[in-house]
Order: C-alpha cells, then structure tokens, then sequence
C-alpha cells in the first residue's frame, strides 16, 4: 500500500462530499455560509470521515451509505474547533495555518457559523435517516450524537475548562481525554460499523479501539504542543502551558508520554486485527498517527 497516495486518495474523496452537503455562498445570507466553508475547508487530516468510511468498508458495508455521516461528522468536528478556539475557551489566533474564524468574522459570527455546522450535520443525518429507515441508519447518528453530546465531547470540554488552571490528578485527566478527544473517535468508528451492518459485539470492539486511538492521539497533542513549531502544527505551541493545563507531558514527561500513547495504540491495533484483514487499513492509520508530527 502506498500509504501517502492512499491517504490523499480518501482525504480528496471526504472534500468533495463535503462540497455537496455545504450550502453555496450565494445562498441568503452569504456571510454565515462563507464562515461555515472558511473553517470546514482549512485543510486537516479528514481523519474522523475517513475512520467513518473504512469502518462500514471493513464490516462489509457501502461507502456510500456511510458518507453522510462521515461528512456530518466532519461537520460536528469543525464546529467544535470554531468554539475552542473563541476568546471565552482556549483564545487562539490560528487553526491549521490560518486565522480562526473569530479572528476573520468576529467572535459573534464565529458562535453563529459553529451552531450552523453542528445543526446542519444534524439535518443531514436525519435526512440519511429519513431516506433509509433502518437500525443501521439510526444507529449510527445515535453513536455519532453520543460522541458529541453530553456524554462526549461536550462533557469533556466542560471538565477541561473547570479545571483549568488546577493541578489535575491522572482519574480527572483521562476522564477528560476519553470524553473531549476520544469519544468522537469512538463515534466514528461505531457509526460506520453500524451504518455498515455490524452486529452489537463488533460495534462495540470498533468503539473500544476508537477510544484507545482517541486517548494516544490527544497524548501525542500534547507531546507536539511542546516539541513542535508553529509552522509544523499550524496552530500556536505552548497552549497549555498559556493556559495552564494539566497534561501528560506535565504529569510524566514526554518520553513516559511517549510510552502510553505507543501501548494505548497498540492495544486498539490488536483489537482490530482480531476482527480480520478487513481492518488492515485501519490497523495502518493507527500505527500513522503515532508517527505524525502534525
């Protein structure tokens, strides 16, 4: 497998989804639908969409059914930077190379343009729901909205944001982790085995795996909010120290962080190539993240 090629391949075939499902800038009125594409087509790894994608693929399902979860999904994940990044969360000036979007719309249409993501990711799985009623269907928007919702991502950003500032204990960090970062990855994977037709036990593997990946990935964050440069990640380094966050970095240094984030992805690696050579692709992309510098 040529992996870089690969990657390209499944990033380009998520961007050109995505533009089917935005509504154009002429629509009234523009400036909320130019927000909305200015921080969804910023670039980034498509690494939710795709997780999505190669779930439903390895459980025997079509891509084509999982697309519009993977796009919404997407959606939700770029709403949920818009938000970290306004002045009242983390007040970053840059996402991905640029200017975040309340640095180019304001904070006011920065608030609105994340609320109008989330709620047409909303309409969009419903409508998939709507044209293929099925426990696939509705399965994998109820993993999908769990992941984000109040016993997710939510709930983790709510964690991260009362403790800022205090010294955490490693229960309260990982309680965090596993919701602000790894229930979405949770989600992604559980919404394409279940869009796919996966049994209940399956899903629940694909899950289990997922927030493993989600738990290593947000420790390699932090290990590269520290090693990186800006240039590299696109966004400012040193944001937890700014903001003064607990992190694994801060409670075991980086070469023990280092060590975690190689076990936790390890672990999901043998729980997906226990589920057969279908996953291999995802065996690949776990392995890939473990190495990124971005």
């Amino acid at each position: 497998m040529d992996w870089k090629n690969e990657m390209q391949t499944r990033i380009q075939e998520v961007e050109a989804a995505l533009r089917t499902y935005i509504p154009k800038q002429e629509t009234f009125p523009p400036v909320i639908f130019e927000a909305m594409g200015y921080s969804l087509f910023a670039g980034g790894k498509r690494l939710r969409p795709i997780m999505v994608l190669a779930a439903c693929e390895a459980v025997g399902g079509k891509k084509e059914d999982a697309m519009p979860f993977a796009c919404a999904l997407e959606m939700i994940h770029t709403y949920s930077l818009i938000h970290d990044d306004l002045p009242a969360m983390d007040n970053d000036d840059y996402r991905r190379g640029r200017l975040t979007s309340h640095k180019v719309y304001g904070e006011d249409m920065a608030i609105l343009t994340g609320d109008g993501l989330l709620h047409h990711a909303m309409q969009i799985m419903a409508q998939a729901c709507y044209d293929n009623p099925s426990k696939q269907t509705t399965g994998a928007m109820l993993a999908i909205a769990k992941g984000a919702g109040i016993y997710g991502m939510l709930t983790g950003q709510v964690v991260d944001i009362y403790f800022e500032g205090k010294t955490l204990e490693k229960e309260i960090l990982d309680f965090i982790h596993v919701h602000k970062t790894s229930a979405m990855i949770r989600g992604a994977l559980e919404a394409g085995a279940c869009v796919g037709g996966a049994h209940a036990d399956v899903v629940e593997k694909f899950g289990l795996a997922g927030e493993k990946i989600g738990v290593a990935f947000q420790i390699l964050d932090d290990i590269l909010d520290v090693t990186s440069t800006m240039e590299e990640l696109g966004k400012p380094i040193h944001s937890d120290e700014k903001n003064e966050k607990t992190t694994y970095v801060t409670l075991y240094g980086i070469e023990r962080s280092r060590e975690i984030a190689a076990k936790l992805s390890q672990e999901a690696v043998d729980i997906l190539e226990s589920m057969g050579e279908n996953c291999k692709f995802l065996c690949e992309l776990t392995k890939d993240l473990l190495q990124r510098t971005y």
